[in-house]
């Protein structure tokens, strides 16, 4: 591939030295530079390993404390018929490589012993029994005896009945049971009396009745006479058994979830199944301790979810297809279990708050990865930069044979202007990210899915796009900023990478200088803010700057107000006057502080920034007055106090002082008024302030008194 030492090392501020055989006669270069101590990348990914091992046979590394990073150049665009023009990406992929490594992340713990259950038809189950039982401790439930049934020697404990539920994690799964049929398998010998003496040939070679094919002779039972494996007076019974492993060989699965638990693997089939020795090799390995990081953080104080046992956002609740997040309405909140999360991230995507954040990387660090690319590549040269988002594991790995494509002259390979960045997972970065990119000098932003993503992540990828793209069109930036590309072959990424030469978008005059911060509504402002001050919707509304329209009073604001599709995390709130009676229910039940009251008068206040579109202000109202709308309002009011409705307060029939509202009162009354138990005098409390009201009480002389206990 070209290389051009001296435009790359003046794009680094350092100089370089071009290694072409480094990996080969070229290695004792490798080895001195470990000597140094300082901090080495190697722009290769192909001899990852002889490095590693090198690095570790060479004298002194390990002392000197030599950190060595990998990054690929190579089929990321080395290997492209842009090649030749590709050395600012080739600048921006080495200098992201030089920043240091994310904060390391607290991490959840597995603890398996290897006690695997197999559920499946028992020939198979115990074909592939015989492959794991060295290293396992196997139980199987058998399903039907299969084509040939369960051999005669019985290997392993066999279990058969009804599944009432399978829970649990790679280390902590518990089975529950019932025992439904007349032989117990614990105390079947095989012996096959049961199987000759059944004249309707209900009992197969797994030896379990077939109720529907059993008359009750009870031949069977009475063959069974000294085993006494069979007894039809046997009351059901629900049993719980514990497992760390699960292998489901049954057609039907018994966890259907795209993200399905650690531990539970599913091979219909058997061994005749297309992954089964690749199963049968990873089952083996899962007997110890197991760590993997805590991808999430939560903080339930920025939570939209519930509010006095009523459901507000359920976003992530929705999305989550590993079944990992469930509602805690009693304590306001959802609640993650860490050994279910696969950390795909899409919960962090949706929530609209925050509350929810991904932490592997934290995106601090994703933000300066994001700058430092998109940075180094402008300062080389590069235009028209174009961020490509995708797994670290299937995408990087279709990448890498797309490059191979390239280089044998049947793909173009990754364009020149296309910045490659690798994820945990592609779900995991949304519209706070997106949008930084943007700020940052990103002309488009692709997000690539391969075709193992859950659909709901998908649906979710595409909603948040459309909201994103629907406000930089609303500010006046041309074009389609974000894409989702779907391709699952080399020749469909070529294909789709292609398409987005398209150079007609328009981006803010200048770059953002902020940081991305820790918490998700902080970086949005951050965003929106200068995609504000840039925005050429704004500025020619105004006839100058948009800067100037935003900060002038009394500006155009309802010609401002960009409408976004629904479930976004940016909006306000319309409220029925006339129905509406001010009892400020809804500000209780914001979680973000966007819904303010008035101590000195009644009123319904909105500060427009703070509203994330939870809907418990309209899940709350009593009178069904409020209703959601998801804009982007550009003008001075959205991060001021706004008031949506004040009504005349009502004053104490007997004192004068305002207490309540007028409409509030009223409404009371009028429902009241014909309760018997509010007649005359007591009806005529309601219109006092609560200290009148108790004056009134005790006063009254024909009233029951309180007396002091």
């Amino acid at each position: 591939m070209p290389l051009e030492p001296k435009t790359l090392g003046a794009a680094l501020a350092e100089p370089l030295t071009l290694h072409t055989g480094l990996c080969r006669r070229e290695a004792p270069a490798f080895q001195r530079a470990l000597a140094s101590g300082d901090e080495i990348v190697v722009a290769c990914t192909q001899e990852k390993r002889l490095f590693t091992e090198l690095a570790e046979q060479t004298p002194g590394a390990a002392e000197a404390g030599t950190v060595v990073r990998f990054v690929n150049i190579r089929e990321t665009g080395g290997w492209s018929r842009d090649a030749r023009s590709a050395m600012p990406k080739i600048a921006a992929l080495l200098a992201a490589a030089h920043l240091p490594e994310p904060e390391p992340v607290p991490t959840v713990t597995y603890a398996s012993q290897g006690r695997l259950l197999i559920v499946g038809p028992l020939d198979q189950a115990e074909g592939v029994a015989t492959l794991l039982g060295d290293t396992l401790a196997v139980t199987i439930f058998s399903q039907r005896p299969g084509r040939t049934g369960g051999a005669q020697e019985r290997r392993y404990p066999v279990m058969a009945g009804r599944i009432e539920s399978l829970t649990g994690w790679l280390g902590a799964f518990k089975l529950t049971w019932s025992r439904t049929n007349a032989i117990d398998l614990d105390l079947c010998t095989r012996c096959n009396a049961c199987v000759v003496a059944c004249p309707e040939q209900a009992i197969g070679l797994d030896y379990q009745i077939d109720n529907d094919k059993c008359t009750s002779h009870r031949d069977c039972e009475r063959a069974c006479g000294v085993a006494g494996a069979i007894r039809f007076d046997r009351p059901a019974q629900s049993l719980d058994v514990a497992f760390d492993l699960v292998l489901d060989l049954g057609a039907t699965p018994l966890i259907d979830w795209h993200a399905p638990p650690q531990g539970y693997f599913r091979l219909p089939g058997g061994m005749a199944n297309a992954d089964g020795l690749q199963t049968l090799l990873r089952l083996r390995e899962l007997v110890g301790e197991f760590d993997k990081p805590k991808f999430f953080d939560y903080k339930q104080k920025l939570c939209a979810h519930s509010r006095n046992e009523v459901v507000g956002c359920n976003a992530c609740v929705d999305v989550c297809s590993a079944h990992a997040i469930s509602s805690d309405k009693a304590r306001q909140r959802i609640v993650v279990n860490p050994n279910l999360c696969v950390g795909c991230g899409a919960c962090t995507t949706v929530c609209p708050t925050g509350a929810l954040g991904y932490i592997y990387p934290r995106a601090p660090e994703q933000g300066l990865r994001m700058r430092t690319l998109l940075s180094t590549y402008r300062q080389a040269g590069g235009k028209d930069a174009t961020l490509l988002l995708h797994s670290d594991e299937g995408g990087q790995r279709l990448i890498g044979e797309l490059g191979r494509a390239a280089q044998l002259g049947r793909a173009h390979g990754v364009p020149a202007n296309v910045l490659p960045l690798a994820l945990t997972h592609v779900a995991s970065v949304g519209i706070d990210l997106w949008l930084s990119a943007i700020a940052f000098g990103a002309s488009q932003v692709v997000v690539l899915a391969i075709g193992d993503e859950a659909p709901d992540y998908l649906a979710a990828l595409r909603q948040q796009m459309d909201i994103a793209q629907a406000l930089m069109n609303g500010l006046g930036y041309q074009g389609k900023h974000f894409t989702l590309v779907e391709a699952s072959t080399s020749a469909s990424l070529d294909a789709a990478l292609g398409g987005l030469r398209d150079t007609r978008r328009t981006l803010p005059a200048q770059v953002a200088r902020f940081a991305v911060a820790a918490e998700k509504r902080t970086t949005l402002e951050l965003v929106l803010d200068h995609l504000m001050d840039h925005a050429l919707a704004l500025g020619s509304a105004s006839g100058g700057s948009a800067t100037a329209l935003r900060s002038a009073p009394g500006g155009p604001a309802s010609a401002l107000a960009i409408p976004l599709p629904a479930g976004s995390p940016l909006g306000a709130i319309t409220v029925d006057k006339d129905a509406c009676t001010l009892c400020l229910a809804c500000v209780g039940a914001c979680p973000s502080g966007a819904l303010l009251d008035n101590l000195n008068a009644p009123q319904l206040r909105l500060i427009e920034k703070n509203c994330v579109q939870c809907g418990l202000c309209e899940t709350t109202c009593p009178e069904n007055a409020i209703a959601l709308v998801p804009r982007l309002l550009a003008a001075p009011e959205r991060k001021q106090q706004v008031v949506l409705n004040e009504a005349k307060p009502w004053a104490c029939v007997r004192c004068g002082k305002p207490f309540g509202t007028q409409k509030a009162i009223e409404a009371m009354l009028g429902r009241l008024v014909g309760h018997s138990m509010f007649q005359g005098e007591a009806l005529e409390r309601l219109k006092m302030c609560s200290d009148c009201r108790v004056i009134d009480l005790f006063s009254a002389p024909n009233e029951m008194k309180i007396t002091d206990l």
